[in-house]
């Protein structure tokens, strides 16, 4: 357990039981599924964020605990739909739920998840909460449409590219930030400098990812490095390459994306390596990280602050 989960170690293993108690159905596949995820462990950092969060800003009850379990099956169902769309075989080391089950089982299992968050928000009787996290979803479905729709295009930008990673990891962050400090009944001022916190943050983890999947190795990532360019996406390692990098660096980067291959991807790591594009995409997640421990300052000075400005840190020190 890393320090930052340390310090919310009892609600976090509430969120955790409170996670099977809803995977509950009277369709046995639907919990086996379910069980499958949550076995799957990760770092549940969402959820995580609406334990520090809440606690920070000096959050007293006991509906946190709900309203990171519905962050975490908003998460979860995304996680299974971006799996049958990318047809990704390994997540977090093992089989994704499509290539054990397939296509058809993961998709309405992800469903099942979404509309199970949406039951538990009614629960909370949060008009607010029901509002921000509505919006996030259909924020969410809005990205992960554009980045289809980006894949094999080699002309993508970057303020494209950091446009849709604000919608597709940014945003359940920032919704994650907000909607705990709509919780803690925190002042609108308080409020945004929470939920831009979490925006930052959330962009932080995804540079990172989109270097990492050029930097890092499959095992320690649990997933298959190359597999951003097996899918054509131009993430910015590559927008970077094809604009700073020689003339050959480029051309063999945009025939990748739009080839979506990963044939030369020795090649390809060595061109952005050389090029200083993977160096600019960490210098890129440092600054948001910068950016969000500036939201924090507000808060009094505590172990969930620490651990807020912790888990900032971890975004660009990780190697997983």
């Amino acid at each position: 357990m890393l320090p930052f989960h340390q310090v919310a170690a009892d609600d976090f293993a509430a969120v955790n039981q409170h996670i099977l108690d809803q995977l509950h159905s009277d369709v046995p596949l639907v919990e086996n599924i379910g069980h499958y995820l949550v076995e799957a462990g990760g770092k549940r950092l969402r959820p995580l964020l609406v334990l520090l969060c809440s606690r920070a800003a000096g959050y007293q009850g006991s509906d946190h605990i709900g309203l990171a379990t519905i962050i975490e099956f908003i998460h979860t169902a995304t996680l299974l739909h971006d799996d049958v769309v990318d047809t990704s075989d390994m997540r977090r080391g093992r089989l994704t739920a499509n290539a054990q089950w397939g296509n058809a089982p993961a998709v309405l299992v992800g469903d099942f998840l979404y509309s199970r968050a949406f039951q538990m928000m009614v629960a909370l009787k949060d008009m607010d909460i029901m509002s921000i996290l509505s919006d996030t979803t259909n924020t969410i479905a809005e990205g992960e449409v554009q980045q289809l729709v980006n894949a094999g295009d080699p002309a993508v930008t970057e303020a494209n590219y950091l446009n849709v990673i604000h919608k597709k990891t940014g945003a359940l962050f920032e919704a994650a930030c907000e909607t705990a400090a709509v919780l803690a009944g925190c002042s609108a001022e308080e409020r945004e400098s929470l939920k831009l916190y979490g925006r930052h943050l959330g962009s932080a983890f995804q540079l990172v990812d989109d270097a990492l999947d050029y930097r890092g190795n499959s095992e320690e990532l649990g997933k298959n490095v190359g597999d951003d360019l097996a899918e054509g996406k131009p993430t910015l390692p590559l927008i970077y390459a094809m604009a700073n990098g020689t003339e050959e660096q480029a051309a063999l980067v945009k025939e990748a994306i739009e080839q979506k291959s990963a044939d030369k991807l020795e090649q390809i790591v060595a061109a952005i390596e050389a090029c200083g594009a993977l160096d600019y995409t960490f210098d890129r997640a440092r600054a948001e990280v910068d950016l969000a421990l500036e939201k924090l300052e507000f808060l009094p000075e505590g172990a969930h602050k620490t651990a807020l400005q912790q888990l900032a840190s971890f975004a660009i020190e990780r190697t997983v």
